[in-house]
């Protein structure tokens, strides 16, 4: 197989890795926090925590699940948002020999409804601000072990005091709840510390993660990520990273900003599993949209990485207190999840003199697939080349290969690539080639030296701020309102977050109002998905057969 992109790799970046390095994540997890005891693993609110902390936190976290009675591969949900209790969370469920249910913590109770059933998870360790979702849908779901964490677990106790005071009086951040079977996060610790942990049986081949993205049918489908995927996706950004990592001062901890949400599968790789494996620190954003809160906690800070989307990248570049900031250790900012802007690089470069190495990937490749080589002097425009051990090729409707410089679906193949759906092999038909690549949805072009580029996308999906939004699962809420007769859901741009939902309205009842939709959005659809734009007609453009033209929509 042909792959000019080789001749494209920096010295020092390999063809090939070993992507059999660990066995499991459990192996790499327990080898990485008994090497790098002593160093600081995370640093959230002004308190850093070392790999020895995780370890103890996360080994009484693993006892205390297997002490529930749940099986090996059993599926653990998390309902985290950027706080020491997620990595303390997901290392203990997998030391334990069960499987990480990412959840999104901004869910409505439809959509969280739908997750717990589809992934059969057993528990859920839950910050309190989201536990009234939890609550609303509790009777219909198979989770019976609830771990209840708040903010200020894992603070101490006069500040933690403070923190959770703040957070449930001043700023109202948790909504009213009853949930008397949880176990509070720190119980749960106590009772785990003293009781052995058995050492869990998972292998190579084995599930690790329920990587839910969004469906083309409007239901969301877990990715089936095992521990020999993200070992290898983990493994291969390591080796692109090396010509960066060089420029860091010899025996100088790498530090990560970790300002994208942890349950995203972005974050979960770069930030979390990454820097475990090299013994690196995570400085953790808990709300990346409080731009000044961010820029205060990296005031104090020395860091040398961030992964980033153009969203985030672009609003601070532009906000005012940038500058409070000491940018000269960064040797890396990688955007991905969306496209990064021309504007926004060309800022960021300004201002950091750091370039944005643009990347691709999906949930269902772990998700790293592409990246610009990170010795760039400048943005490409490009997603870059493939990554070690990875091919990809453009293939058109018929599965055939496309010419050089013409546009085809972006199809990628390599031991990243998940192994499936869970529990749906009839949508694992659709995206797996005969000879194991997965199909991207994403059309793209590729130069003579292998560069590749996104020029459109086939499936109908809306990229909001790295977010993806299928349009089937907006119309199908719209359709159970019951002033609409029909309804469509496409991507508009957006300067802020890459593109927006906008929704075409055609009302049963006249009465319906613009409130009134956006109403019934909000209660079933979590922010992001929600329409910025609402529009009402009289009827919708369709084929001969009645499928709605959403491209005719767009135009």
């Amino acid at each position: 197989m042909n792959k000019p992109w080789l001749s494209q790799y920096p010295t020092g970046v390999p063809a090939e890795v070993n992507t059999g390095l660990y066995p499991s994540l459990v192996q790499l997890v327990d080898h990485a926090l008994s090497t790098h005891a002593a160093k600081d693993a995370y640093v959230f609110m002004g308190k850093r925590y070392s790999f020895a902390q995780i370890d103890m936190w996360s080994r009484a976290m693993a006892a205390y699940l297997q002490s529930l009675g749940l099986k090996t591969g059993e599926r653990v949900a998390v309902m985290l948002p950027n706080v020491p209790q997620y990595p303390v969370t997901v290392a203990g469920i997998l030391r334990a020999g069960y499987v990480v249910v990412n959840v999104n913590p901004l869910y409505t109770p439809r959509e969280l409804e739908h997750q717990l059933k589809d992934s059969g998870a057993q528990a859920i360790i839950i910050l309190e601000n989201f536990a009234a979702t939890l609550q609303q849908v509790l009777e219909r779901v198979p989770t019976r072990h609830i771990v209840l964490a708040t903010m200020g677990d894992l603070l101490g106790l006069v500040k933690g005091a403070l923190v959770n005071y703040v957070v449930r009086n001043a700023r109202k951040l948790v909504p009213a709840y009853a949930l008397p079977q949880a176990v509070g996060f720190k119980a749960a610790l106590k009772q785990g510390q003293v009781r052995p942990v058995k050492p869990a049986t998972v292998g190579p081949d084995d599930v690790a993660v329920l990587q839910y993205t969004g469906g083309t049918t409007g239901v969301s489908k877990g990715a089936v990520l095992l521990h020999r995927n993200l070992v290898a996706n983990l493994l291969q950004a390591q080796a692109w990273y090396q010509p960066a990592l060089k420029k860091i001062t010899d025996g100088e901890q790498i530090v990560t900003v970790c300002a994208l949400p942890l349950y995203h599968i972005f974050a979960f790789n770069a930030n979390m599993l990454l820097a475990l494996h090299m013994g690196g620190c995570n400085i953790l954003i808990p709300n990346a949209r409080d731009i000044p809160a961010l820029l205060k906690a990296l005031s104090t800070e020395r860091f040398h990485s961030f992964p980033a989307v153009n969203t985030l990248f672009n609003a601070i570049a532009n906000h005012p207190d940038f500058a409070t900031v000491n940018w000269s250790s960064l040797k890396i900012s990688v955007g991905g999840g969306m496209a990064v802007q021309s504007g926004t690089a060309k800022l960021w470069l300004e201002k950091t003199g750091c370039p944005i190495l643009e990347a691709y990937g999906l949930s269902e490749t772990s998700p790293a697939a592409t990246c610009n080589p990170v010795d760039i002097t400048a943005w490409t425009g490009s997603i870059g080349l493939p990554m070690p051990n990875t091919d990809i090729t453009l293939l058109d409707d018929d599965g055939q290969p496309v010419p050089l410089g013409e546009p085809g679906e972006i199809c990628i193949r390599g031991p990243q690539v998940m192994a499936g759906y869970w529990q749906r092999p009839d949508e694992t038909a659709k995206v797996m080639t005969a000879d194991g690549y997965f199909r991207s949805g994403d059309i793209g072009v590729v130069d003579a030296r292998g560069y590749f580029k996104i020029v459109d996308r086939k499936k109908d999906m809306i990229l909001v701020s790295g977010f993806n939004v299928y349009p089937n699962e907006i119309e199908d809420v719209l359709s159970q309102h019951p002033g609409v007769l029909e309804a469509a859901a496409i991507g508009v741009a957006d300067e802020h977050s890459g593109e927006a939902v906008k929704v075409v309205v055609v009302k049963r009842d006249p009465a319906l109002t613009e409130d009134g939709v956006r109403q019934w959005c909000e209660t079933n659809l979590t922010g992001y998905k929600r329409p910025k734009v609402v529009e009402f007609r009289q009827e919708l453009p369709k084929t001969p057969v009645g499928k709605i033209l959403r491209r005719e929509l767009r135009g």
